[in-house]
């Protein structure tokens, strides 16, 4: 028998995650039936989607998230052994599951699929530019947005997985554009690296000052990953007709009591500069274009084969510091995607 490891509820988080909140346990997998497969995980992604997802779980459930994984036996005539498996598995080291069946509750469902050939590229992709984050980044940006050559783009939370590959995709596309960030490395990274036009340290810097600098004309397209009173400074420099594509709100992701609606949120006053500038601000998840997902898969791809779509990971090596990497990530210590390694 396989004993499988993983990191279950034990507490709601309730402001930033503690280790207390989770509780490593151990589990005794059941046989692997007819259609079914057991894996054994490669790399887990931590992203910050599963800080706000995390408040709907019940205590005792395994802690959400998506893997790739290496299939070790199998009941299933298209995944044999040694078949790598993209799948949405929790924060686990073994499986037993009908990859049939897509994965996760509510508005997260996630379709197991076999690992696509990247040929000499690490598999690790899989959770990151070539994965999630590049889907988000791919048609979050194309479709909500549609930026025009020319035309500026801010993106927050730029030097993180879907931030610095939204930015590079307005440069492929001939835009200006400007990335924020917490730190001057980061800056120096997005500018000199993946060729951003320009930075901006939210911490050191005035946001609006600094925008009225970068982009003196205004902002065409804003890619927001954090909301708050930098969205709010961004908004207040956007050009008539501009486009708001919201990806996430890291800001309030550690107020447990809005995430769970048990107050609403203070908002800020945007409605006249959406009214007087004929704004456009549209939400996503992902997972809404899942029946294109390997579109976005294949033209990220050739984007990094042609030397125009850079990554960058941060890997946490060990499955038992996968709490660690969850935290750092959510602090902004990772640049590009966060990643456990098994």
């Amino acid at each position: 028998m396989v004993v499988a490891k993983k990191f279950v509820i034990r507490k709601a988080f309730d402001g930033e995650p503690k280790s207390s909140d989770l509780a490593l346990v151990e589990e005794t997998l059941q046989p692997v039936k007819e259609g079914e497969i057991m894996v054994q995980a490669e790399y887990i992604s931590v992203d910050p989607y599963m800080r706000p997802f995390s408040v709907h779980q019940a205590v005792g459930s395994t802690m959400i998230g998506i893997q790739v994984a290496r299939v070790i036996e199998t009941k299933h005539p298209k995944y044999p052994v040694d078949k790598r498996v993209v799948a949405f598995l929790g924060w686990r080291t073994h499986a037993v599951f009908n990859p049939d069946v897509s994965l996760g509750y509510g508005m997260i469902k996630h379709k197991t699929y076999s690992l696509p050939n990247f040929d000499d590229l690490p598999a690790s992709l899989a959770l990151g530019v070539l994965g999630l984050p590049g889907i988000a980044a791919y048609f979050g940006f194309l479709e909500i947005c549609k930026p025009q050559p020319f035309e500026t783009l801010v993106v927050s939370s730029a030097a993180g997985a879907i931030g610095s590959h939204v930015g590079q995709i307005a440069k492929i596309l001939g835009l200006r554009t400007i990335g924020i960030t917490d730190s001057d490395t980061k800056g120096k990274w997005l500018v000199d690296e993946l060729g951003f036009d320009a930075a901006i340290n939210y911490k050191t810097e005035n946001v609006v000052e600094a925008l009225k600098r970068a982009a003196p004309d205004g902002v065409d397209c804003y890619f927001d990953n954090v909301g708050g009173e930098i969205s709010s400074a961004v908004i207040s420099q956007m050009r008539i007709h501009g486009r708001i594509s919201v990806c996430g709100s890291v800001s309030c992701y550690n107020s447990g009591d809005i995430l769970r609606h048990e107050v609403l949120p203070k908002a800020t006053a945007l409605q006249p500069a959406l009214t007087s500038l004929q704004l456009k601000m549209e939400g996503f998840f992902v997972t809404r274009w899942t029946s294109v997902w390997y579109e976005g898969i294949e033209k990220n791809l050739a984007w990094i084969r042609e030397g125009k779509l850079r990554y960058k990971e941060t890997i946490t090596y060990g499955f038992e510091n996968t709490f660690e990497a969850f935290v750092g990530m959510l602090r902004g210590e990772n640049v590009g995607k966060a990643i456990v390694k098994l």
